[in-house]
């Protein structure tokens, strides 16, 4: 990811958004916020060197870049996916990983729209939502540990990435209507690969209760956000 001085990155789920902002100097955290906040929010009334706009969208599938054709793109991603008449599918390449990110952001909101159009880099440019598993994807490799183990939490969705040094191990994302829930694919995953929480980081792109914080250190060696 880019590491630019007047950078906003801003996660757009069912139930609100979160944002941080990104300066030489620090990082500033919004923590969840509610839709209604989207106009009365000053931080999205600037203009950025750098916008990202995530959208928490479970239809995604990583496809090897020398197998995917963009002829095929819906019918590939509705064979894993929960794809809906009329959702809009497209592509974004993740050269990190040799892979093509095929994805829909159409999950019943109108919210990255409303940023997408309010929130402007520095040309007057509007950003292009992407979904949230692709900034985890781009951002996985900048942790410094052995095994990789990045995660995101929103609306009952697990998003999971899970690296062993460059290569990708997993990338999926898993239905769970509580923290506890999640905790469980989380440790089932790591079972299935053999890794070891205990000596293990886990990092979190969503902000986390300091319930669910507290819970993950009886597991984990550390427990990260970013």
């Amino acid at each position: 990811m880019s590491q630019n001085t007047d950078r906003i990155s801003i996660q757009v789920g069912l139930s609100g958004y979160s944002f941080k902002i990104h300066t030489a100097d620090a990082t500033v955290t919004s923590g969840w916020m509610s839709a209604d906040k989207i106009f009365t929010t000053s931080e999205f009334q600037k203009r950025y060197e750098e916008v990202n706009i995530s959208v928490f969208s479970p239809k995604f599938t990583l496809v090897p870049d020398q197998f995917q054709d963009p002829v095929a793109d819906s019918q590939m991603l509705s064979d894993v996916a929960d794809v809906s008449y009329g959702d809009a599918v497209s592509s974004v390449p993740v050269p990190e990983f040799g892979a093509v990110l095929v994805y829909s952001t159409n999950i019943g909101e109108s919210l990255s729209k409303a940023v997408s159009e309010t929130v402007l880099d520095y040309s007057g440019n509007k950003a292009r939502p992407l979904p949230e598993i692709y900034f985890m994807l781009k951002s996985v490799m900048s942790l410094q540990d052995y095994n990789k183990i990045l995660a995101s939490y929103v609306d009952g969705i697990l998003y999971l990435v899970i690296v062993q040094g460059r290569s990708l191990l997993l990338c999926n994302s898993f239905k769970a209507p509580d923290f506890t829930t999640a905790e469980y694919f989380i440790f089932l995953a790591l079972k299935r690969l053999q890794l070891n929480p205990e000596v293990s980081t886990i990092t979190f792109r969503t902000p986390l209760t300091e319930d669910d914080e507290m819970s993950l250190y009886r597991y984990f060696k550390n427990v990260d956000q970013i």
